[in-house]
């Protein structure tokens, strides 16, 4: 999808319902400033331009690895994060363009 197009509906309503967990939304919040909300963890890689591993956002969150990997899927199939491989461990980060697109086309439409 270029950046430049709007959302359509569909895309819309994958986002508020990957946003409409309080989980996932305070995971997109931590993942604002990583540094800021996971500093208390050692990095595997840059948290500015792989993410955060996937470990450090289960032990922050206090929930089960598999219940995480469903969260970060979820808002992955939504485009709202990006993961990156680092060795065995996924690392996420925030898709800002499409946060942004996303700001703009609420902005617009709603």
């Amino acid at each position: 999808m270029a950046a430049t197009a709007g959302l359509d509906q569909g895309e819309l309503i994958e986002v508020f319902k990957a946003l409409g967990n309080p989980a996932r939304l305070q995971i997109m919040r931590w993942l604002k400033d990583p540094e800021a909300h996971f500093g208390e963890y050692e990095p595997i890689a840059d948290r500015r331009s792989v993410g955060v591993c996937v470990t450090h956002i289960q032990a922050k969150a206090g929930l089960a690895q598999s219940t995480v990997s469903s969260y970060m899927s979820t808002l992955e199939r939504a485009g709202l994060v990006r993961p990156t491989r680092v060795g065995k461990w996924t690392h996420y980060r925030r898709d800002e363009e499409r946060v942004a697109q996303l700001a703009r086309e609420i902005g617009t439409s709603l």
